[in-house]
């Protein structure tokens, strides 16, 4: 039986974290979700990744994350496209795939505040309700106006009741790369593979040397 509600968390998951975690948690609560897609992104067209992990590792490690969360599911359907990662693209192919599903699209706030600059918006909000978190008290208030603003284009537009916990993909690869612990901001496995495959820790100087070597 097809999943009646799908929800797609995009990102590049530069690595997924516990906040990846919680904000899909908290979605699943807020609008009865069967499913959250953890969509990994090839190409950002949004942002620059200039330290992003090879696209493998960052599907393993959302496989990893999504083994101890039976809601979550890892997806490659933009890794499997080449170029840059357009959301109504991906919108499209999921809504094909899942024709009488209703779709979902959790998004950052900071993210969600550009929505109208997307390519094709419009698309966008013709396929699936929009959905964003605050990141703290302060700007839930911004992103509700903001969601009344998508509505009276047509949008269907959701604001959590609730708040993630503040973690970035910035802080870990920091910390990953000086070889610190991340115990609690990364589900255990994700740490284990980060370790395993010594993702974001710059090489040492002699390990440098023997690879210029080769």
């Amino acid at each position: 039986m097809e999943d009646r509600r799908i929800a797609i968390l995009g990102g590049t998951f530069n690595p997924i974290h516990n906040g990846h975690i919680a904000l899909a948690r908290g979605f699943a609560r807020l609008l009865g979700l069967h499913r959250v897609l953890l969509m990994v992104t090839n190409v950002p067209p949004h942002k620059r990744a200039p330290d992003l992990a090879p696209a493998e590792d960052r599907l393993a490690m959302c496989r990893l994350a999504a083994e101890e969360e039976p809601l979550l599911s890892a997806c490659d359907l933009e890794l499997q496209r080449a170029g840059k990662s357009y959301t109504w693209e991906t919108l499209t192919l999921l809504k094909q795939q899942f024709p009488a599903s209703e779709l979902y699209f959790i998004t950052g706030a900071d993210m969600f505040l550009t929505l109208e600059q997307w390519k094709h918006p419009e698309r966008i909000f013709s396929l699936c309700t929009v959905c964003a978190a605050p990141r703290g008290e302060d700007s839930a208030a911004a992103l509700q106006d903001y969601a009344a603003r998508l509505q009276e284009r047509g949008a269907r537009a959701v604001v959590a009741d609730f708040v993630p916990p503040d973690i970035s993909s910035t802080q870990i690869r920091a910390l990953a790369a000086r070889r610190k612990k991340l115990h609690g901001l990364v589900p255990e496995s994700v740490e284990q593979y980060i370790l395993q495959h010594g993702l974001y820790c710059p090489a040492a100087p002699q390990e440098k040397r023997n690879s210029d070597d080769l």
